[in-house]
């Protein structure tokens, strides 16, 4: 073993000695020293020992190291021993099935929704009747009947979605006319045209449905007849306003025919008038070259020859007193007598040259105001224009006038004459608001009767139900909006034994209405013809919101996922063990369970998709 070991490390050590002599010794200064070959065999042995100290030392290092490293575990050792196991698949098959997504509540059968039968005052009767008859609890009413009677007239019946709102009388038009025409269609009696317009074959109709049940058709009332009456007389006065305002009209044209002939000679006689007052003063004024105009010669001529007359007179009247002045035998008094005719003959010629010297400035005067009556005549003839303009302006305003008022008296006439052939078409037979109630839905059967016999024929009197069957319910505000009217309903109760059937008929549009609360939608349910007793039972009430036509491919919901980009798709084992993903559209979802139609890869009944994973539990090994 020694040997070995030898052998071993002798190379090594060899080596070792050979480096050791060819490395020369140096001092401590550095310098070489000189070896021995007995000093250098002695070193050599102990780097040969110190050689196995340091192996031995390595070695059991090592063996340390190994001992350690089977008790010391590094992080990643640490996790990978505490991970928990790999998680396995939870698979469930694919199905064929029918999808079918319901809402579940509960309601209270009822009879059809209560309606109260009330009475309106009719404008057509001076007030409101007293209650002479009244029916009892559940009398059954078909359409015709009467209900009860008011004062001796009777209250029918009638089925309308409109209430009584009115009296109905000749001449109206509208929906409640409408409804008393099918009613009485349905009743047998021909109203005419289903135009919905109130007219005598209407009118005949009703007075035929009275009699038939044995009442007096409603005609027209006093008050009717009075206004009738009133309004002939109306348009009489108006038919005579209108005639008067024709006869207006007419004179209003002679008087513009005379305005215009009178204007018309005042102004040619102005024309005339101006005419002679301007031609004739020119033709008499308009002096010759160098003299006075011609009236003005004239009248001095004129006085000229009346002096001189007048001093012939005198001179003769001198010769006469001289002859009788110097005639012996004249008497006193023939002298006198002559110097009395002297005197006069003087006068009268003094007089003869005033009245000469005042003719002749009056001629002067009228040469200088000739011009003034020339342009005076203008005017008068300007003037006679305007008040004929005038004249005739006010004739044509007071034809227009009368125009208007005729035209007026027209309309007044025609609408007297309109008015009274409305008013004597309502004299025909006539329905009175308070002899008429329209409900929705016949037969109806009388629920509760509030009036007593006697009390005033006014207000709600009673209470009917229609034959049908109906549910009373509710639903939480997150279902409302699935439910819509016509939805078939599933009406049953295990526990009574109760199956039928019903259609949606009302759903509220706000919650907390018809007697619910706020966090709830009414919703009424209208029952399908059953001869099971529900009245007044609580029941369930299952409405399908959605279906498949058929069985259809479907998985659990908690088997679709979201890909990245916004599909969806499901992992899918297939038929070496592995899973993939298979994109798919999804569809109906009910129950717990999607419709999906594969875009991509094969999806058939049967096949296993993946709904979760199973992890074992975690157990802590130390």
């Amino acid at each position: 073993m020694n040997d070995s070991s030898d052998t071993s490390v002798g190379t090594p050590l060899a080596s070792s000695a050979q480096i050791s002599v060819q490395a020369p010794e140096r001092g401590p200064d550095g310098l070489a020293l000189a070896i021995s070959p007995t000093r250098s065999v002695g070193l050599a042995g102990r780097r040969i020992k110190l050689l196995y100290a340091v192996l031995l030392a390595v070695a059991s290092a090592a063996a340390g190291a190994w001992l350690a490293g089977t008790r010391i575990e590094s992080p990643a050792d640490v996790a990978a021993r505490t991970a928990a196991p790999q998680p396995s698949p939870i698979l469930v098959p694919v199905e064929q099935r029918i999808l079918s997504a319901d809402v579940v509540t509960r309601g209270t059968v009822r009879f059809g929704l209560p309606q109260p039968v009330a009475l309106a005052p009719s404008a057509l009767k001076a007030g409101a009747g007293l209650v002479t008859t009244l029916p009892i609890r559940n009398t059954q009413l078909n359409e015709g009947d009467v209900v009860l009677t008011a004062s001796g007239r009777p209250v029918f019946v009638l089925q309308g979605q409109v209430p009584a709102y009115r009296d109905l009388t000749p001449g109206l038009t509208g929906e409640d006319v409408s409804q008393l025409s099918q009613a009485l269609r349905r009743l047998g009696f021909d109203p005419g045209s289903p135009d919905g317009v109130y007219d005598e074959r209407t009118g005949a109709a009703v007075a035929k449905w009275y009699k038939s049940k044995g009442w007096e058709p409603f005609g027209p009332t006093r008050e009717q007849l009075a206004a009738v009456r009133a309004l002939e007389r109306d348009w009489s006065d108006a038919v005579k306003n209108k005639a008067a305002a024709a006869a207006a009209v007419a004179t209003a044209g002679v008087a513009i025919e005379a305005a215009r002939a009178t204007a018309a000679h005042n102004v040619r006689a102005a024309t005339i008038e101006n005419t002679a007052r301007v031609v004739a003063p020119q033709q008499t004024t308009e002096p010759q070259q160098g003299s006075a105009p011609l009236t003005v010669q004239s009248e001095r001529a004129r006085a000229q020859y009346a002096a001189t007359a007048a001093d012939a007179d005198l001179a003769a009247q001198i010769a006469d007193q001289a002859l009788v002045a110097l005639d012996p035998r004249q008497t006193e008094t023939a002298r006198n007598a002559a110097n009395a005719k002297l005197e006069m003959a003087r006068a009268a010629r003094q007089k003869t040259l005033l009245e000469g010297e005042m003719a002749v400035q009056t001629a002067e005067r009228d040469v200088h105001l000739a011009a003034g009556r020339a342009e005076l005549a203008r005017s008068a003839a300007y003037a006679a224009r305007l008040e004929g303009d005038k004249a005739v302006r006010t004739a044509l305003d007071a034809q227009k006038l009368s125009a208007l008022d005729l035209t007026m008296a027209t309309e007044r006439a025609d609408q007297a004459a309109a008015d009274l052939a409305a008013a004597k078409r309502k004299l025909g037979v006539q329905v009175p608001i308070d002899e008429v109630v329209f409900v929705r839905s016949l037969p109806v059967r009388v629920e509760e009767v509030t009036a007593t016999i006697g009390s005033t024929a006014a207000g709600s009197l009673l209470t009917v139900t229609d034959n049908q069957l109906a549910v009373d319910s509710s639903l939480p505000l997150d279902a409302s909006p699935l439910v819509k009217p016509g939805m078939q309903v599933v009406i049953d109760e295990q526990s009574l034994g109760i199956k039928a059937t019903g259609t949606v008929e009302t759903v509220a549009t706000t919650p907390g209405t018809r007697g619910v609360d706020a966090f709830h939608i009414y919703i009424g349910i209208r029952v399908d013809p059953t001869p099971v007793h529900l009245e007044g039972f609580s029941v369930r009430l299952t409405i399908p919101i959605e279906s498949t036509k058929g069985a259809v491919t479907a998985v659990p919901l908690s088997a679709l996922s979201l890909a990245t980009d916004g599909t969806s798709r499901l992992q899918v084992q297939k038929k070496d063990g592995t899973l993939e993903y298979v994109t798919v559209k999804p569809g109906l979802s009910a129950n717990g369970y999607v419709e999906v139609t594969p875009l991509s890869g094969e999806l058939v009944p049967g096949q296993l998709v993946v709904v979760g994973y199973n992890n074992p539990d975690i157990k802590d090994v130390r």
